[in-house]
């Protein structure tokens, strides 16, 4: 198996001849130049893990590719144009020769207020596990772990406290992007703390604020 990560949760695992590409988001553009793709997988709708537009560029290089994602999903990506197939929760799907089994969950809480929407990992080839925006453990037995590492849904130890619960033979990095992306960590506080009288001001590095 071999594993290329484009970035943030963008992965592109390669096996036994297939190739399947997961949670192209709008972190990353890198997957619109993938070619030789049997199937993409979609863990959820938020724009970081599934850009539709960048789904369209992905099926333009790949016109034979599977879109694979959950129900809620779905109906953006049915909004958008593109046809989709539904992985099942606890059902398995052979791409290629790739199997894929999902795990559906809600999304992680992010804060009151924020939509918990479908989440579904993704069990690959009995050996490598994509959990997506969700902690989730499966049931079964994991050699490579997809570990979330900067998240707004999780700190540094509720992710490490995850993978030793797995006890995965390897574990590498994803849901790294906003370590450089303050899109929700500069939107949240933005939307709730209003609601207390406190104005959010982003100040970006190099900037002042005179008060």
């Amino acid at each position: 198996m071999k594993i290329h990560k484009i970035g943030h949760s963008c992965l592109v695992i390669e096996d036994a001849g297939s190739k399947i590409l997961i949670d192209p988001g709008n972190v990353t553009t890198d997957q619109n130049k993938e070619k030789n793709l049997d199937a993409v997988l979609i863990t959820h709708v938020h724009p970081d893990h599934m850009d539709p537009d960048s789904i369209k560029t992905i099926l333009k290089n790949n016109p034979n590719a599977r879109i694979i994602a959950n129900l809620r999903s779905g109906k953006d990506l049915e909004k958008a144009g593109i046809d989709y197939e539904i992985l099942k929760n606890g059902t398995t799907m052979i791409l290629g020769s790739i199997i894929v089994e999902g795990f559906d969950s809600d999304h992680a809480p992010i804060y009151p207020g924020i939509e918990m929407v479908l989440n579904t990992g993704f069990y690959i080839n009995h050996r490598f596990f994509h959990c997506g925006d969700s902690l989730t453990l499966p049931p079964k037995p994991v050699e490579i772990l997809a570990m979330p590492v900067g998240a707004p849904w999780a700190t540094i130890g509720q992710s490490l406290d995850y993978a030793k619960a797995i006890k995965s033979k390897i574990a590498l990095p994803i849901h790294d992007g906003m370590l450089s992306y303050y899109g929700p960590f500069h939107f949240l506080p933005e939307k709730f703390l209003p609601e207390t009288g406190t104005k959010f001001v982003p100040l970006k590095a190099g900037q002042d604020l005179e008060v």
